[in-house]
């Protein structure tokens, strides 16, 4: 037999070379495999400072706390339960920092994640945008930042028939017909049933913040004011970059996301059509955190927050990521998967929380693209 263990169980835990691992017990497809690995394969496991990576677990952990469902994630092919990922959660509130990495050892074990057997993927980068605001509408700050709208619906439609596929729909009625929300166009031309948390001094701010999901705003007040992400318009979405490409805009190297945002601030009119071919829109919510909402509802941290594919990987999972920076500096640490992305799809794929801030943050965020892998932390089996 290989030496993979197969993403195919009918129980929770599995017996392998002397040790007890919690293993998943379903997964979409055939293809995803996870191999068995020692920490000591990790590259520079022993250097990494996993603090802060622990501090992002826990906030994790109270979200995993409060959902109460049977596995830490419903949605993902992974599927590590709820009782044993809780049971570590809650030893390692009395752990020092200094004997983190002795816990971690002692209650979990790495997987490699491969997929159609292949362990390589693609990591990108994300950061908090930032824009300048007010509550008051004016000639400087004249666009708006929309919460979501009154009359946007959300519908399953497996709540209506279990043998339809497991399909989110967006949209509104009109007259007696449920048809899809408005496009990004439609909602910049006519007058929206929403709720207008602020104004934004730059529609180019706006877009980057959507595309990102979040931002600081900074207020004509002196305040500022964290945004959170509340839900789309359910419109596929498409990369910027890949449009102003198309169009022949911009040339092949100039996709970065710092010389997307400088093209399209320095020829406003020309922006539009090309940001308008991108039909979803994000409607945002006011947050009180420490830090942006990721998917799984804990504020993300910087260098330590991932995103990922849930389909795959559940939020809330310890991973082991080994990539390179913008710079091809080595990432190699200890994260948590607490995001997700449009844009990030498969089983190997993530997108590197690189922290909050300005065009210096974005720039170093804008060129990450590099290939790498990851493993999951699967907690151990408890001893009887």
């Amino acid at each position: 037999m290989k030496n993979i263990l197969k993403i195919f169980c009918l129980c929770f835990f599995l017996f392998s070379c002397g040790e007890e691992t919690s293993t998943p017990t379903d997964v979409s497809s055939e293809d995803l495999e996870l191999k068995k690995a020692r920490f000591s394969d990790l590259n520079n496991w022993q250097k990494d400072d996993i603090s802060q990576a622990i501090k992002a677990f826990k906030k994790s952990c109270e979200q995993i706390k409060s959902k109460k469902t049977e596995y830490i994630d419903m949605h993902a092919a992974i599927k590590i339960p709820t009782k044993a990922y809780l049971d570590v959660c809650k030893k390692i509130n009395n752990i020092s920092p200094q004997n983190y990495k002795d816990f971690i050892e002692k209650n979990f074990t790495p997987y490699l994640v491969t997929y159609q057997g292949s362990s390589e993927g693609k990591f990108t980068s994300y950061y908090e945008a930032m824009l300048y605001g007010s509550y008051h509408k004016s000639d400087k700050y004249k666009y708006p930042v929309y919460g979501r709208p009154h009359d946007m619906i959300e519908i399953n439609l497996q709540d209506f028939d279990k043998s339809l596929p497991k399909k989110r729909l967006v949209g509104r009625i009109k007259g007696k017909t449920f048809i899809p929300y408005y496009t990004r166009e439609e909602i910049h031309n006519k007058p929206l049933n929403a709720p207008i948390l602020l104004w934004a001094d730059n529609e180019v701010d706006i877009y980057v913040m959507q595309i990102q999901g979040s931002a600081v705003a900074h207020m004509d007040d002196g305040s500022e004011v964290r945004i959170g992400y509340a839900e789309n318009n359910g419109h596929p979405f498409k990369g910027i970059g890949s449009i102003l490409l198309e169009e022949e805009k911009i040339k092949p190297g100039q996709a970065s996301m710092d010389k997307i945002k400088k093209w399209l601030k320095e020829n406003p009119d020309l922006a539009v059509e090309p940001m308008n071919k991108n039909k979803r829109y994000v409607f945002h919510r006011l947050v009180n955190s420490d830090g942006p909402i990721g998917a799984q509802g804990a504020s993300l941290t910087a260098g330590r927050s991932l995103a990922v594919d849930r389909k795959f990987i559940p939020l809330g999972a310890l991973l082991w990521l080994e990539t390179n920076g913008p710079d091809k500096e080595s990432i190699e640490k200890l994260v948590v998967a607490q995001d997700i992305g449009g844009a990030i799809k498969g089983a190997v794929r993530g997108d590197y929380f690189w922290g909050s801030g300005g065009d210096e943050i974005l720039e170093k965020a804008g060129r990450m693209h590099a290939k790498g892998q990851y493993y999951i932390l699967l907690p151990n089996k408890k001893e009887k």
